[in-house]
């Protein structure tokens, strides 16, 4: 593809119409990240999804699976017992996200410190200035 074709591509994820962009906003939200994460190692049913989850409401959680879902992203399994349970688990699609998500957590890993320092250091500025 010419670089300026690329270019082009590329600048159009900044219109609020772009496909591209609504899909980045569904899987970068907070939720979705660590929905995946926890997934990842094996399917897992929806209560086990919100133990691992803490501070996630029922109603977000169900609200994320189902645009995960909704998006080929994961995969919705009802298990026939006594109880009606459900199953959730990545799907090939899903399992893409995988490195740059990992690529993500190492990088937060990596620079917390720094982010850290940062948001203190902001902090004391912004104090400094309304004294």
């Amino acid at each position: 593809m010419p670089a300026q074709e690329t270019q082009q591509t590329e600048r159009k994820v900044f219109r609020a119409d772009c496909s591209s962009r609504l899909l980045l906003e569904q899987i970068a939200d907070k939720w979705s990240v660590l929905i995946l994460a926890a997934l990842c190692p094996q399917p897992l049913r929806f209560n086990e999804v919100r133990r691992r989850l803490d501070g996630i409401t029922q109603k977000a959680l169900t609200q994320a699976l189902r645009r995960l879902e909704r998006s080929g992203i994961v995969a919705r399994r009802v298990i026939p017992s006594s109880q009606v349970a459900v199953e959730y688990s990545i799907t090939p699609l899903g399992r893409t996200l995988e490195e740059p998500f990992r690529a993500l957590y190492h990088w937060t890993v990596k620079h917390s410190e720094q982010v850290l320092q940062a948001q203190q250091a902001f902090d004391e500025r912004v104090l400094e200035t309304t004294d």
